[in-house]
């Protein structure tokens, strides 16, 4: 299962490059974490301007960006951010849209603010995608407050779901009459940092940080809990026991975990054919080991492994763009590359 790639950088001698998607031109918009978004087109790299005041803290900042699936038509693009709390302190995840002229981020919409607020600079998530119907996804992780995750009365350590305008689905799940958040489509998560639409499978699978060990890959499902902290396959940082339970009833497995952890953020279901043998592959980036990971799938088991550009830095995020070919964002410095196989050279 061993693959022969190279890189080449496309851009470099950046910061924390979060996000990343593609403009129909071919153009990359590039977010960056302490609150800049660019637009890379060629070789030129202009910063867009409008980009909305960011709560730059821990692993808070700028984080997502995704185009509406009926981009060209409509021109809406989604970020979604840490945002500063309008009344006392600390913030938490939120979610606009805006479309992009003249390098500017114009007719700005808030779609989402995450609550309560809080100063933890720990677990805002945030991963957005859409499926095939064009509803809007997005992570919020717990804000490093385990309790959160299974109280549906807070938007903390959850899966949301909405139309594409902000409008909550009203086959959502839960509803408001007993203080629920309507927007929640699963819960029990800790922190989401990878969320796709599978196209092949029609679900959105999520991976997730676990603790100390017990990273989680998901399949997503309508209401279902993803057990955190009441089920784990990791333990605290400090050593001591989170829960001696890693299955309960009423509570999802995963697809498959890693022990120990390798801090998974970003990924991408390998559809081209450039790459011999990763087709149906995911592909997750690492930032504790500082290397891309290859899972190879079949239907949803995970059936091999292949660790991919050992020591290349810590993997924030992975893209397949439009022309077939894979490019991710490493860190210190922040940089942008593209994966071709060695048989092309």
């Amino acid at each position: 299962m061993t693959s022969e790639i190279i890189t080449e950088t496309v851009v470099d001698g950046l910061g924390i490059i979060w996000g990343m998607t593609f403009l129909p031109n071919g153009d990359m918009l590039l977010t960056e974490k302490t609150g800049k978004l660019y637009r890379l087109s060629g070789d030129n790299l202009q910063e867009v301007k409008g980009v909305p005041e960011v709560y730059v803290r821990g692993q808070g900042g700028l984080l997502d960006v995704a185009l509406h699936p009926d981009y060209e038509n409509n021109g809406w693009i989604y970020i979604s951010y840490a945002k500063p709390a309008l009344e006392g302190e600390g913030g938490n995840t939120a979610i606009v849209r805006a479309k992009l002229q003249n390098d500017e981020l114009v007719e700005q919409e808030e779609l989402f603010k995450a609550m309560p607020n809080s100063t933890e600079g720990r677990h805002f998530g945030s991963r957005i995608t859409f499926d095939e119907d064009g509803y809007l996804y997005f992570s919020v992780g717990e804000r490093g407050k385990m309790e959160n995750a299974q109280n549906l009365k807070n938007d903390c350590g959850k899966i949301h779901r909405l139309h594409d305008d902000g409008r909550v689905p009203d086959d959502n799940p839960f509803t408001q009459e007993d203080g629920e958040k309507s927007s929640i489509f699963a819960y029990g998560n800790r922190n989401p940092q990878g969320l796709i639409w599978h196209p092949e499978l029609k679900e959105i699978w999520a991976h997730e940080h676990g603790p100390k060990g017990g990273d989680e890959l998901n399949v997503i499902k309508a209401g279902a809990n993803y057990g955190w902290p009441v089920i784990s396959y990791g333990i605290d940082y400090d050593g001591s026991i989170i829960t001696e339970d890693t299955t309960k009833v009423g509570m999802e497995q995963p697809l498959h975990y890693w022990t120990p952890s390798i801090a998974p953020c970003g990924m991408a279901l390998v559809t081209s054919d450039i790459y011999p043998g990763w087709k149906n592959s995911l592909l997750v980036g690492s930032l504790s080991f500082r290397y891309l990971e290859r899972l190879q799938t079949d239907g949803r088991a995970v059936v091999g492994q292949e660790k991919l550009l050992e020591g290349i830095g810590r993997v924030r995020n992975v893209k397949q763009g439009p022309d077939g070919y894979i490019y991710i964002s490493v860190e210190s410095p922040g940089r942008i590359l593209k994966l071709v196989p060695k048989s092309e050279n």
